[in-house]
């Protein structure tokens, strides 16, 4: 039997998508406003990081970037069943672009220790670049399935289904290596009642939380500051426009063929005026 596998599963707070998000002057998000959520992309690696660990054997380690705040995705990844946590929470990380990021994660992971697999969400519903899985996979020089909808260990290897255009593909790799997980993955299941009362009992004792949440800063990591933050982001956000409230209303057409959905749509509306108007 293989020894039991050390498995990294990266996390992300995020906007809550039915709060109202402002826009800073310098055209970022102002999280501040906004109520806060586990990205519901990292549910699906988080799902694969623990059926991971209830198939095979092994210890989960929950890794995350952000404010203080963040803590709270942290301590619901614990209600889910994994073993620690780590936050990596620096004012020096703020603005960090994809590459700043990935390089700030790359260097938690390589703190934390040896591991088998990390698992990603496919991209974060702030970004939506699906850029940062694939540059910690690089930098860590990692064999990586992207786009990973199914997966098993076998005699020491992950197989695995992943996505590509027009159908599927069957891969196998050595470990250790990166996957990020698609959202056609299993949904993530209920809290235990284990995993939940123990948060609650850590809340109660807040001298042993730090035994399983771990709060690190750039320093803490070895990490370069220059390479992170705003000073470490190639990228620059030259505007941003909020485009509309949350909310309106919405009408479905529906037809047995698109003329007869275009036809319906144009009597409903005055889409045929503004067509002449222009």
């Amino acid at each position: 039997m293989p020894s039991p596998y050390d498995i990294f599963v990266l996390v992300k707070q995020v906007p809550d998508q039915s709060s109202k998000a402002g826009i800073n002057p310098d055209g970022t998000i102002d999280r501040a406003k906004a109520k806060r959520m586990l990205n519901p992309f990292d549910r699906y690696a988080l799902q694969a990081a623990l059926h991971t660990k209830r198939t095979y054997g092994g210890r989960v380690t929950a890794i995350s970037m952000g404010p203080p705040l963040a803590v709270e995705i942290l301590m619901e990844a614990l209600e889910h069943g994994v073993d620690r946590c780590v936050l990596l929470s620096d004012r020096r990380l703020a603005a960090s672009d994809t590459l700043a990021t990935a390089y700030a994660l790359h260097k938690v992971v390589r703190w934390c220790g040896n591991f088998d697999m990390i698992f990603c969400g496919l991209q974060t519903t702030d970004g939506d670049t699906a850029q940062v899985g694939p540059q910690i996979a690089e930098r860590l020089g990692l064999p990586q399935v992207t786009y990973c909808e199914d997966f098993a260990i076998e005699d020491g290897k992950a197989k695995a289904r992943r996505i590509i255009e027009g159908g599927t593909q069957l891969i196998s790799s050595e470990l250790p290596l990166l996957i990020t997980v698609a959202n056609s993955y299993h949904q993530l299941e209920y809290k235990s009642f284990r995993g939940a009362w123990k948060v609650q009992w850590l809340q109660r004792h807040p001298e042993e939380l730090s035994k399983l949440v771990s709060t690190v800063d750039l320093d803490t990591i070895g990490a370069e500051p220059e390479r992170c933050g705003l000073k470490g982001s190639p990228t620059i956000v030259a505007h941003t426009d909020k485009v509309g409230e949350i909310g309106g209303n919405c009408k479905m057409y529906e037809g047995q063929s698109i003329p007869d959905m275009v036809t319906e749509l144009i009597k409903s509306t005055n889409i045929k005026e503004f067509v002449q108007t222009k």
